[in-house]
This record gives C-alpha cells, sequence and structure tokens, in this order.
C-alpha cells in the first residue's frame, strides 16, 4: 500500500513556504495552501498572528504546530479523497496526489480515469471507465488490473504527466503572464 509521508514529501518540495504573488492565480500561499481556495483553513490564524512580527515569514517554518496543521490538511483535503493508503502502487500515488495538490483532486482522478482508458487496448483488458473525477472502487478495480496485466506503472503515470503537462500549456496559452511558471510545472510533469 501507499504511503502519505512519501508523496506528502516529494509534493511538498514543490510547494515552498509562505509567498503572496500578485501574478500566481492562488494569491497568497503557505506550502502551497492558497487563502483565496481555502479561506477556512485553521493554520492562517497563526500565519496572521505572526505577521508583522519580526522574523515573517521565515518564522512559520518554525512553528511545529502549523506544520502539523499543513500535513493534516493535505493528507484530508487531498490524499483521503482518491483512497491514498489503499493504492496498492507507490508511484501513481505519488503522481495522482501530486497533480491534486496543484490541480484539482477532481483533475488528477480524471487524468487518472483517462489514461486507465487510453491503456486498456480498446477495452481488451477492462472496460472503459466514465471519466468524472470520481475516484471510488470502479476505478481502484480498473487500476489494479491495469497493474496486474503491466507488471509495472510506468506506462499510467506517463500517460497521466502527459496530460498534465498539456494542461500547462493550455493555461499558459490562454494566459501568458503565466508562462513565468512554466519551468516549475515541467518540473512537477
Amino acid at each position: 500500500m501507499a504511503d502519505f509521508s512519501a508523496a506528502f514529501e516529494i509534493t511538498s518540495a514543490h510547494e515552498g513556504g509562505y509567498v503572496n504573488d500578485p501574478v500566481d492565480r492562488g494569491g497568497e500561499t503557505y506550502r502551497g495552501i492558497a487563502r483565496v481556495h481555502h479561506p477556512d483553513w485553521a493554520g492562517w490564524k497563526s500565519i496572521d498572528a505572526k505577521r508583522g512580527k519580526a522574523g515573517f515569514p521565515k518564522s512559520l517554518d518554525k512553528d511545529a504546530a502549523l506544520l502539523a496543521q499543513v500535513r493534516a490538511f493535505y493528507k484530508g483535503a487531498y490524499w483521503d479523497r482518491f483512497m491514498g493508503d489503499e493504492m496498492p502502487d507507490q508511484a501513481v500515488a505519488n503522481e495522482l496526489y501530486d497533480t491534486a495538490v496543484n490541480m484539482g483532486v477532481r483533475r488528477a482522478v480524471r487524468f487518472l480515469q483517462s489514461s486507465l482508458n487510453l491503456l486498456n487496448r480498446n477495452q481488451k483488458d477492462y472496460l472503459d471507465l466514465i471519466v468524472d473525477g470520481w475516484f471510488g472502487d470502479k476505478t481502484m478495480a480498473t487500476m489494479q488490473a491495469l497493474l496486474k496485466k503491466d507488471r509495472d506503472s510506468d506506462a499510467l503515470v506517463k500517460m497521466m504527466n502527459i496530460q498534465q503537462g498539456a494542461r500547462y500549456v493550455e493555461i499558459m496559452a490562454g494566459d501568458p503572464g503565466q508562462e513565468r511558471f512554466a519551468r516549475g510545472w515541467i518540473k512537477r510533469a
């Protein structure tokens, strides 16, 4: 079974610390948690209390309670929503988690479902899934069928990465101001 700690460590390397970049669609963020998308996250109270004090924002990274809130947030908001603890393959779990954090759980699951459909040899290995972004027993069983047949997850992870990269290109084509994030996004995909 997949390990949340391993996925969390990889994704955390991309998310950084405190940022308030007016060009970033997420706006004010801490370790990738955007206030605009998660205004009720309990960690914002700690951050607001430290704002304006000496050492801000670096002092946030020394607050063990705040870091524990970050970890709990990511597990509940992303990992648990696709049954991460039950995933049979760490590489798929890592990719699904990282994409979910960066693009949303439903989009990440749609990438997984679409990839599974594209890799089923015209439904000879298993039936197509409905690409709806909801992770459940059918998606899990289909992924297990692919992993049993292929014996590894390389093709599945690469197919998910291709869709992730295509989405980044789509974002930049629609808003050239987002091109400044291209190199970071390429590292993720």
